[in-house]
């Protein structure tokens, strides 16, 4: 049996990319053996993906990381990808048994999908476009609320400007004008508007929901990132500012409004992304005009 090991120690948006090059190894060598270092932030989600073997996240501290290179250094592996570029993750590598070791250097490349076609490149396996449907099979739901057919708009942190990176464009809204959009998104689409956010619920949204706002417009908080994906897979379309969510609608081939800075390059992680449009960041009036002028509503 041949043994993969793969580290990916930063975030779920990172690991949903690797997913691409798991699910590639697994078709092309069925019976190996994946095993992954993750981030301990991601490790109970990672952990829910049978098509990984082993699971192993990389704790702070010296003697932790020695500890964890004396359990990898038991196996000798056919390929060890470092696909997060992470200095510790190399240190950590540079002494293990492997045939081969693959450094990622998403500066060689367009995107972190030419990559991934790289690396499966390298070791002597084809990518199938049937690759990027890293999600099918998932046995998980969210069964807090009823399955109608409706649009996702995910707001969390990135909407609000103290919250979020300063030097790019502000879209923050008012009270108003976010009850605005949510009510004329429904109207236009015909369709339940259910609204997620992050760890912790905006004030805005607390405000806006506090008297139950309108019955087909839903707020769900206090949700982990599992939750998150079943809803994410059974909706129509996801809006939502770039992050992990928009990896998750990708993956499950689900329409997506993605919104982005217009100073930053986000075809490096779009690249392989479906069913997509984005729209830079702007005024939320002249933002929320704009996602309902498109035909993807």
């Amino acid at each position: 049996m041949n043994k993969y090991l793969i580290f990916r120690t930063d975030r779920i948006g990172d690991f949903l990319l690797t997913l691409i090059l798991i699910k590639s190894i697994k078709r092309n060598d069925p019976d190996c053996n994946i095993t992954l270092i993750s981030s301990e932030k991601n490790l109970k989600y990672i952990n829910s993906f049978n098509i990984i073997d082993k699971v192993f996240f990389l704790e702070k501290g010296f003697f932790n990381k020695i500890k964890l290179f004396f359990s990898l250094n038991k196996h000798f592996y056919k390929s060890i990808i470092i696909h997060d570029s992470k200095r510790r993750s190399k240190i950590i590598s540079f002494y293990l048994k492997s045939k081969k070791k693959y450094i990622s250097n998403i500066a060689k490349f367009d995107s972190y999908f030419d990559e991934i076609k790289n690396i499966l490149e390298y070791l002597s396996f084809n990518f199938d476009y049937n690759d990027l449907n890293t999600l099918e099979n998932r046995e998980i739901y969210y069964s807090n609320f009823d399955k109608k057919d409706y649009i996702l708009f995910h707001f969390d942190e990135k909407w609000i400007f103290n919250k979020y990176i300063k030097s790019y464009e502000n879209i923050e809204p008012s009270e108003q004008q976010l009850k605005s959009f949510l009510t004329s998104l429904s109207l236009k689409s015909n369709k339940n508007v259910i609204v997620t956010t992050g760890n912790n619920t905006p004030e805005i949204l607390s405000n806006i929901f506090k008297n139950n706002f309108i019955d087909n417009i839903d707020l769900i908080e206090n949700i982990n990132f599992t939750d998150l994906e079943s809803i994410i897979n059974n909706s129509s379309l996801l809006i939502s500012c770039h992050g992990a969510v928009s990896h998750v609608a990708a993956a499950k081939n689900i329409k997506q409004i993605d919104i982005i800075d217009k100073s930053y390059n986000y075809e490096k992680w779009t690249k392989h992304f479906r069913n997509y449009k984005s729209i830079n960041r702007k005024s939320f009036n002249e933002l929320s005009i704009e996602i309902l002028n498109l035909n993807f509503i």
